[in-house]
């Protein structure tokens, strides 16, 4: 007879490139390369990464880039605006990037409204964000819905990413987007910015479990988020101060969320996404930090990694 190791559940550990190269501020990455942000998460451990935007976007380009990495691309933001488009334009706009996935077998994308989101705002408290009412996102949610529908029939999921500064922040925004959509889509669970949001990671992750595709591990520093909070300061503030930080570097039970998925059988990708100012956290250092904790926990939870 089998024993229970024999079923136990794998996944893959990938990381966002944004600890080297962050898009939204450039300058606080500038002494570092996409090259060196492939090669350091490929020497670390990592197998995936998530596009940036300083990777090539034509689809050749980025094949053969991540391949020169011997990395595998393991999805990738996508800036919605389905409140300001309408279903004909937002396909049309996020069709380059569904083929490309497709073509690149990404394991999905990372799709967020962006269309009023203050989190590229310096100057805009993240206490500012748009917010809607439940029947306002119920009606957003038919809406993506159908996007969604869309994109998996050209053989690409979307996870949509709750995040701080946008219109589903908090855990009341992501379980009325869950409730008002269909299961076409998915979710891309993120414990940092669900915490930050005021959220309740454990019940929210046990709540949509099926429904849950896609994993960011990000963990937050909350004395930073209590002053960023109290003292009405941006997301970017945030990110420079160093609210967000690898796992096992801040408050969040990663073992705790690790058996949840294994309890829930989830064998997808868990991906490091922690952006902060380098030269107060040295990149390969704190992507080291957080893959050994990943790796700790996922052993300590039968989830074995591939």
């Amino acid at each position: 007879m089998k024993n229970k190791k024999d079923f136990k559940m794998s996944v893959k550990i990938g990381i966002s490139p944004i600890a080297w190269q962050n898009d939204d501020l450039p300058k606080l990455t500038k002494d570092f390369t996409m090259e060196q942000a492939l090669h350091e998460a490929r020497e670390i451990g990592y197998t995936g990464v998530e596009r940036g935007q300083r990777m090539p976007h034509d689809t050749e380009g980025l094949k053969a880039y991540l391949e020169s990495a011997k990395i595998e691309l393991c999805g990738g933001w996508c800036s919605g605006n389905s409140l300001v488009n309408d279903f004909s334009k937002e396909c049309e706009v996020i069709s380059q990037q569904v083929d490309q996935f497709v073509e690149l077998s990404s394991p999905c994308i990372v799709y967020a409204e962006c269309s009023n989101t203050v989190q590229g705002e310096m100057q805009t408290p993240v206490n500012s964000r748009p917010k809607l009412t439940r029947d306002e996102i119920f009606s957003y949610a038919s809406k993506i819905s159908e996007i969604a529908k869309w994109c998996s029939d050209r053989g690409m999921p979307m996870a949509y990413h709750h995040h701080m500064g946008s219109i589903i922040e908090n855990e009341d925004d992501v379980n009325w987007l869950m409730e008002g959509s269909s299961s076409d889509l998915s979710l891309c669970f993120d414990t940092g910015h669900l915490l930050f949001g005021g959220g309740d990671v454990m019940a929210t992750l046990d709540r949509w479990g099926d429904r849950i595709h896609h994993v960011h591990y990000k963990d937050i520093r909350p004395d930073i988020v209590k002053d960023i909070r109290e003292n009405n300061k941006s997301f970017l503030d945030a990110v420079i101060a160093g609210a967000f930080t690898v796992p096992g570097d801040g408050c969040i039970d990663f073992q705790a969320v690790s058996n949840s998925l294994a309890a829930m059988s989830y064998s997808g990708w868990i991906v490091v996404e922690a952006e902060q100012d380098p030269a107060k956290a040295p990149p390969y250092d704190y992507s080291k930090m957080g893959y050994e904790h990943i790796v700790k926990v996922c052993k300590m939870a039968d989830l074995s990694i591939n």
